[in-house]
């Protein structure tokens, strides 16, 4: 028996995400009394996969070829559930990510398990197995005991920190028979230039209280500095102010950077369920009334046109 993680990769490298999964599962085979079985889809060298083994993976199922280039659900599904059937696993983890949102769903199925999505905790209690998770747009917390024999869990991004335990990963070629492939992928566009809100660290985010578009220097001077990435709320995207691909919140991008700044926007319950998760927000708005200052871990009450400046000189300064 083993805890089998899905180890996604971009162009043939690994994120700090995946090292992140890892280190979760390391800890929740400690628990269990299990090791951890890592399976790469997709064509990734042996030094890179070699790293896993620093975070406490113990067997890689390399599954290579560059028809796995890009993520079809369907045959994805079916590697992991083979994988999972291979290695005995009653615990598989993936990320909370879009490709972790299509696939755990569809794996549940398969292997008839119990599914708790976007943890950001070690399950407090393995026998039984109870998962702290939020719930109600992030509102409050529940413990939900998953009462199936198979397990799968999504961990949010950035909630658990990399903890080393060196050991030597077994490299080993897995390919099974997973049928026909559905996708067929004729371009690929990728934003170049600019620090993908998902990955980053450090995040500044405007609101409508930025009042213009045009009013949008400071937000992305400050986010040069610290280099961070730029994000707004809902209605700044749906007004035009900002592409849609900054939205964060309930119906755009899920975040959890370390650092959040939230610039003239006042917090409503929507934009707090994307960016709760987030390990210190910093709020800047002229309502001390505003929704956000009860999120933040620190407030700046006041105009952004006048504060931000101060702040980017600072900044600068240190």
């Amino acid at each position: 028996m083993s805890i089998l993680v899905y180890t996604e990769n971009w162009n043939g490298k690994f994120k700090k995400l995946s090292f992140e999964l890892v280190s979760y599962a390391s800890k929740v085979a400690e628990m269990t009394g299990t090791n951890v079985t890592a399976l790469s889809i997709g064509n990734v060298e042996d030094t890179e996969l070699e790293k896993l083994g620093n975070y406490g993976v113990s067997k890689i199922l390399k599954a290579e070829g560059d028809q796995f280039g890009s993520l079809d659900n369907q045959v994805f599904t079916e590697l992991i559930t083979k994988a999972a059937e291979k290695e005995g696993a009653k615990n598989i983890i993936l990320a909370h990510n879009n490709s972790g949102k299509a696939l755990a769903p569809r794996l549940s199925v398969r292997l008839k398990a119990a599914l708790a999505s976007g943890l950001a905790k070690l399950p407090s209690s393995a026998e039984p197995f109870v998962v702290n998770k939020k719930v109600f747009s992030g509102k409050a917390f529940a413990d939900v005991e998953l009462k199936s024999e198979v397990k799968i869990l999504t961990l949010m991004q950035n909630s658990f920190e990399l903890i080393e335990s060196p050991v030597k990963a077994e490299i080993e070629p897995f390919s099974p028979d997973v049928g026909t492939f559905n996708t067929v992928v004729k371009d690929v566009q990728k934003q170049t230039g600019t620090i993908l809100l998902t990955d980053a660290e450090i995040v500044v985010s405007g609101g409508r209280g930025m009042k213009s578009p045009d009013n949008w220097g400071p937000i992305e001077e400050l986010a040069e500095i610290l280099g961070a990435a730029t994000a707004c709320s809902r209605p700044v995207s749906d007004e035009g102010w900002r592409p849609h691909s900054e939205h964060t919140g309930q119906t755009g991008k899920i975040i959890a950077p370390n650092l959040y700044f939230a610039v003239g926007i006042s917090g409503a319950i929507q934009h707090l369920a994307g960016v709760s998760s987030s390990k210190c927000i910093v709020a800047i708005n002229t309502d001390p009334d505003a929704p956000i200052f009860e999120a933040a871990d620190y407030g700046i009450v006041g105009d952004a046109a006048k504060v931000l400046p101060d702040l980017i000189k600072a900044v600068k300064e240190l």
